[in-house]
């Protein structure tokens, strides 16, 4: 059976799909592999963490978009401070990361330190299954959610702890914004920054922002 790399609205039905998707997606990502670093436990490990944050966050707060293999979630500039962990959210990724939590909540912490002040869009979360890799589906997500991103004038910011993914984030008009090391001799976590661009069609002046 093909698969469709037509994005489409992400459902809360879509749950075991997110959750497969990333785990296979995120396996290698050294972010992933440093908040569990058990190779017996760690694909069940992702699993839970992946469908936890959908569930009782993105879904709620976020632009949740996927293809047939491959899934996105995006936080508009108005929702930027909805879209974070509740209380429960927080004691369920405490009790799956068991004696990580700690080194967790400190990367947390150091990103948000990085995360920039003026309006944006975030790109929370973005992965394809590598058995899909080269047909299309992140670029596909990438384009629909900077589409929309554009079309409101806004910026877009993500976070990225794998080196050869920089690339492709830049053949999509991202730079590369800061790099910092994570705390507890963790990986490096680097920031892109993409300014708007003018939507196709639009004769208007480029859209500009304030830095």
């Amino acid at each position: 059976m093909s698969l469709t790399n037509t994005p489409r609205t992400a459902t809360i039905d879509d749950a075991p799909f997110i959750g497969r998707t990333f785990t296979r997606a995120f396996d290698d990502d050294p972010m992933m592999r440093w908040f569990f670093p058990d190779d017996a436990s760690r694909e069940a490990a992702l699993g839970r963490y992946f469908t936890t944050i959908f569930t009782r966050q993105y879904v709620h707060h976020g632009v949740c978009e996927r293809t047939g293999a491959a899934a996105a979630f995006w936080v508009a500039p108005e929702a930027q401070a909805k879209a974070v962990p509740d209380a429960g959210t927080i004691r369920e990724l405490q009790d799956l990361l068991g004696d990580r939590a700690r080194l967790f909540g400190e990367a947390v912490e150091t990103a948000a330190a990085h995360t920039p002040q003026e309006p944006h869009w975030s790109l929370a979360v973005i992965g394809a299954d590598p058995a899909a890799q080269g047909q299309g589906h992140g670029a596909a997500l990438l384009r629909s959610g900077l589409a929309n991103a554009d079309a409101t004038g806004m910026p877009v910011y993500l976070e990225s702890s794998k080196p050869s993914n920089l690339p492709f984030y830049e053949h999509f008009g991202f730079a590369v914004r800061d790099e910092m090391r994570l705390p507890g001799d963790g990986p490096v976590l680097w920031t892109m920054w993409r300014e708007p661009r003018r939507p196709a069609g639009d004769v208007r002046a480029p859209v500009t922002t304030t830095r």
